[in-house]
């Protein structure tokens, strides 16, 4: 059986157990569309979290990042999981404790405003349109190669997935679904990097055989005798402040990220969220150990495969055709001498899109076709649980926060669901036009999205938990501040990509890149926050007792705090 027959097989398999959920778990009102009724157990939340965490960009990116830029793409690894023990460990309790739907819910709420509000709706809104981009462009490059469609075909169709996942049975269907999307992704993950790993070292234990063998020394020794910087060179792609701000960034993002801190809101007390955050982390270790490993072996199965060899033998292999025509992997022979050169240079006749990095290695490496499809499918459940989940907190933005919480507080349960449902579509257009027409790898992409994060909800969750005296004029400014100075800076950075514009607007704000720059939006927005809510009113007293109460530490573990609490 070939390939492609065999990951269609997986594939529709593990569809039918993700619809079969979804049907059993479809819902009929806001609390279980939104936050699954807060009855999730601790472990399948952690699960939930986990799959939700490791997106297209952690599954299908990630490892190619690192196998491109060597050293230099460790700040992915270290920005994502220091991130996520900061949110774990700083805000989540705190958070579920305060009882709220959603981020903006919490933001109106702690700042009495709707003002506050909307403007966090709006964040949430761009923030999650950024980063669900980057998971249509991951399950559209499955599909292409799979389906053997172009790249644009794969997309469309993931959005009609995705979109009937999330119309179907809303967060509490999203969470189950994505407990078991966690399994299939981290046993795809590390099957295959076992089975690479005691190919090329004889040790199956991948993070022991990268360590442990002399590969990462060969695969350096191979990139300089073609001309490359040696693997582990440090900030030869990025400079250090570039590595710097790119990990704060993704660190400080992490903790705003709207779609991961309403995971918390899923269970049913402050005691749960917590325990949910520790399986997460145990969860999110297994692939994240594992990725540095999977990125070297495939940089060095690739060049090996690939480099100083005729072209015409390099295009008739199976796997090389395939990819061919998804046109994400491209031979131009520059200087007409029929041999590949790999150099990384401008006489590089090899064109590799980084996110196919994953996906293409099982069948560079030769193995077994069920490992290839698993590796398929896999890639699809980390793109489709992230998505999912995206969509869903768009939606409780959209429906929630600013029509119910704003517009109509008269709404019904009806209506609600309604307008939600009708945002998740236009969301979903709007994803698959970037998906198709992207500003850079998946994991580029999304690392965008914890920029925007950074600059606009992470500075005013932090204040609004810690700092009494913030206040809702604060909050807004903030938000405002940091948001607008990151969208623009983002977009002139990458007006080449986004705009087709000639040449960027912006080579870079001082040096530092669009993935970066939320650093300086985030310090904008603790500044603006700061000096606002310093020179205009004070936060009345109950907010500030409530303030009080939720950093107070718990008696009662599954009580919660009552104030402005949803019936």
């Amino acid at each position: 059986m070939s390939v492609e027959f065999i990951t269609i097989t997986l594939v529709i398999i593990t569809f039918a157990i993700y619809t079969g959920i979804g049907w059993w778990s479809r819902v009929r009102d806001t609390s279980n569309f939104y936050v699954a009724g807060q009855n999730v157990p601790t472990v399948a939340n952690g699960a939930a979290i986990a799959a939700d965490w490791m997106s297209a960009a952690s599954f299908i990116s990630m490892a190619g990042l690192v196998a491109f830029l060597g050293f230099d793409g460790t700040i992915y690894l270290m920005g994502w999981t220091g991130g996520y023990v900061l949110l774990a460990l700083l805000l989540a309790p705190y958070l579920r404790k305060f009882g709220k739907f959603t981020v903006p819910d919490f933001i109106g709420d702690r700042f009495y405003s709707s003002n506050a509000r909307a403007v966090a709706a709006i964040a949430t809104i761009f923030i999650s349109l950024t980063y669900i981009s980057g998971q249509m462009r991951g399950v559209g490059i499955v599909f292409s190669r799979y389906l053997q469609v172009d790249i644009i075909v794969g997309v469309l169709i993931g959005m009609a997935i995705v979109g009937f996942f999330a119309l179907l049975g809303g967060m509490k269907g999203v969470t189950w679904t994505q407990a078991i999307q966690y399994f299939v992704i981290i046993i795809a993950f590390i099957i295959p990097a076992a089975a690479i790993s005691f190919q090329l070292t004889g040790n199956p234990i991948p993070q022991l055989a990268l360590t442990g063998s002399d590969i990462v020394d060969r695969l350096g020794q191979i990139q300089v005798d073609l001309g490359m910087t040696e693997y582990m060179s440090p900030f030869t792609d990025l400079s250090l402040l570039n590595v710097f701000m790119i990990t704060l960034a993704l660190m400080a993002g992490t903790a705003g990220l709207p779609h991961v801190i309403v995971r918390f809101y899923t269970v049913k007390s402050v005691r749960s969220a917590r325990w949910s955050a520790v399986w997460a982390i145990i969860f999110i270790a297994l692939l994240y150990l594992t990725a540095p490993a999977v990125g070297a072996f495939a940089k060095y199965n690739l060049i090996d495969t690939i480099a100083g060899e005729p072209l015409e033998d390099i295009q008739n292999i199976e796997w090389v055709e395939k990819w061919e025509t998804t046109g994400l992997l491209q031979f131009n022979d520059l200087n007409g001498d029929g041999i590949v050169d790999f150099t990384g240079g401008d006489d590089n006749e090899v064109v590799i899109d980084g996110d196919i990095i994953v996906l293409s290695t099982p069948e560079v490496a030769n193995l077994a076709p069920f490992i290839i499809a698993l590796v398929a499918a896999g890639g699809l459940a980390a793109a489709l649980s992230t998505a999912s989940g995206l969509l869903i907190t768009m939606t409780s933005a959209v429906s929630h926060d600013i029509y119910y919480r704003i517009f109509n507080k008269q709404a019904s349960e009806k209506q609600r669901l309604r307008v939600g449902r009708l945002t998740l579509l236009v969301a979903l257009l709007i994803a698959a036009y970037v998906g198709i027409n992207p500003p850079g790898f998946a994991g580029e992409v999304v690392a965008l999205a914890f920029g925007l994060g950074a600059a606009s909800l992470f500075p005013v969750i932090l204040l609004g938990i810690f700092d009494k005296q913030m206040n809702k004029e604060g909050a807004v400014a903030g938000i405002l501040t940091g948001l607008i100075f990151t969208l623009a800076m983002i977009g002139m950075i990458l007006s080449q990509s986004i705009f087709g514009t000639d040449q960027p607007i912006l080579e870079s704000f001082f040096g530092i890149n669009a993935q970066g720059v939320g650093v300086i939006g985030m310090v904008l927005n603790f500044i603006v926050s700061f000096i606002v809510s310093r020179n205009t009113a004070a936060p009345p007293l109950e907010i500030q007792q409530l303030i009080e109460n939720v950093r107070a530490p718990e008696v009662d573990e599954d009580s919660e705090i009552a104030a402005g609490k949803e019936e």
